[in-house]
């Protein structure tokens, strides 16, 4: 009797255990918005990147977001509170990436949704086989940031202008350039 309660409490323990296995503790729910397509891509193109750009808000992932920015990026904007009246001011893909992770870790919805393409254009064409390797697009979006802790909402919608490269050392698209232009 002895022996099958212990081979009981065995099998029971290790189910318990497999089943625990399963359970991510660490992965974001999913429940947060049914319309976001969440298969991260191959960026083979770029509506790959931009599909993962969205996933990438959407999970707060600064792995994710990393993968999508060249090692030559950079990011323009218009500062309204340099000198008078403002004027545009650029950084580089470090400082994206740590200004990108802090937005990240404060707001625990971000929802962007890109609503169309108002332009794309192709820069440059690779030599031989006739394949681009520079895209200009400029997008329409809106981008919800929320914080449940805080009980701060904020909207923002704009353009992104964008210059893709193609990086043919592992043939994917990434974002070579941002110029971000955004309304309040």
């Amino acid at each position: 009797m002895r022996v099958k309660s212990y081979q009981t409490v065995h099998v029971a323990g290790i189910c318990a255990l497999f089943l625990m296995s399963c359970l991510n503790p660490f992965a974001p729910e999913l429940e947060q918005s049914p319309d976001v397509n969440l298969l991260i891509t191959e960026q083979k193109s770029v509506d790959d990147v931009l599909q993962n750009f969205k996933l990438a808000y959407f999970f707060r992932d600064s792995l994710l977001y990393s993968e999508l920015l060249d090692s030559s990026f950079s990011f323009i904007y218009f500062d309204p509170n340099i000198e008078t009246s403002g004027r545009f001011v650029s950084w580089g893909r470090d400082t994206d990436l740590r200004t990108t992770g802090r937005l990240f870790r404060e707001f625990d919805g971000i929802n962007l949704v890109w609503e169309s393409t108002v332009f794309s254009d192709t820069l440059e064409w690779q030599s031989g086989n006739g394949a681009p390797i520079k895209i200009e697009n400029i997008n329409r979006f809106s981008l919800k940031l929320s914080s449940t802790e805080s009980g701060f909402d904020f909207n923002l919608w704009g353009k992104a202008h964008f210059t893709f490269i193609h990086c043919a050392y592992d043939d994917k698209w990434r974002i070579m350039r941002w110029k971000d232009e955004s309304y309040y």
